[in-house]
């Protein structure tokens, strides 16, 4: 079941700002594992699981992914676009995408450039139109594209697009499925978290939990000549301790190692050059939240082939059921 839920979940459209059907994915699969869902202002989906304790745990990980947003339409039909979030112009040259009402289009860069110096200001997208009206007809400036990607399985790895971040939206998924708490939990599936951590700001701020647990992907250092990092496949989620935009407070990493430890799972420390995560936008919410964050290590990432190891997907649903699980929570 799990891995039928994580394919559905991931070949879903949604980049940021645009999350509806993903959401409407996950919705349909977790209605079933909680007491009541809705939807805020913002769009961010939050699956509500009453408990005991008087304690609010907030699990959350983002629905979107990133995309190519339509700036203007030629007389010849080719499609002008910018970047929703993270996107490398050299990574999309070349590239099956979708937009939300299926239509499909190739995209390709102004040729009298050499390929490695195309920019976001040379890419286009084919939808195989020969006119502006023709165009028009199957899309609008203001849509947005994602790319077009298959589910691969590779062994005990994947690889697909949209890992980030909806893996970590699947693990929630599976999380709430099999959990045993006695805490109130908030299961917060983000918007917009590639333009800058925004749906995760107004949800923090509403719910006022007591600790968030944050799923994200990171990096990796165990392919060819690739930056100096300690995360690896296979090895266990990894524990945040820093990234740009958070430091985790150490009573919150000692409790999720102590976790981890408790319950023999694996895990790795992870100290990230680059990037941020909603768990930034947690921590600073209201008079501060204490937030830690697991990520799943993963290679190829803003890539239609992001891969990652299903023993690390595992053992961080394992480890957010052991720290839900635990009468106390995390204190200063």
């Amino acid at each position: 079941m799990f891995k039928q839920m994580l394919k559905d979940v991931l070949l879903a459209y949604g980049p940021s700002g645009r999350e509806e059907t993903a959401a409407q994915v996950i919705r349909g699969y977790v209605a079933p594992w909680c007491d009541d869902m809705y939807t805020d202002a913002l769009g961010n989906l939050i699956a509500y699981k009453k408990g005991t304790s008087g304690k609010k745990i907030m699990l959350s990980a983002h629905m979107d992914q990133i995309g190519l947003i339509v700036t203007d339409i030629d007389d010849d039909g080719f499609l002008r676009v910018a970047n929703v979030g993270g996107v490398n112009p050299l990574i999309t040259v070349a590239r099956d995408v979708v937009f939300e009402n299926g239509t499909r289009g190739v995209t390709y860069f102004e040729t009298e450039k050499k390929f490695t110096e195309a920019t976001m200001m040379d890419l286009f997208i084919d939808i195989g139109a020969k006119t502006r009206a023709e165009a028009d007809e199957k899309v609008q400036i203001g849509d947005m594209a994602v790319y077009k990607t298959d589910f691969v399985e590779m062994g005990n790895r994947f690889a697909c697009g949209a890992l980030d971040d909806r893996l970590c939206c699947a693990i929630i998924m599976e999380a709430l499925r099999t959990m045993n708490t006695t805490h109130d939990i908030y299961a917060v599936f983000t918007t917009q978290e590639e333009v800058g951590l925004r749906g995760a700001t107004p949800a923090a701020y509403a719910i006022a939990p007591d600790f968030n647990i944050n799923l994200d992907v990171t990096g990796q250092g165990d392919t060819p000549k690739c930056t100096r990092m300690s995360m690896k496949l296979g090895k266990g989620p990894a524990i945040k301790a820093m990234d740009l935009s958070v430091i985790v407070p150490m009573c919150v990493r000692r409790f999720m190692e102590e976790c981890a430890k408790a319950n023999a799972i694996p895990y790795q420390t992870e100290v990230l050059r680059f990037g941020g995560t909603d768990t930034a936008a947690v921590q600073r919410s209201r008079g501060g939240v204490l937030a830690g964050c697991v990520s799943v290590a993963t290679r190829y990432i803003h890539s239609p082939v992001e891969t990652a190891d299903m023993d690390d997907v595992m053992n961080a649903v394992k480890l957010v059921n052991a720290m839900v699980a635990r009468e106390d929570l995390p204190k200063v």
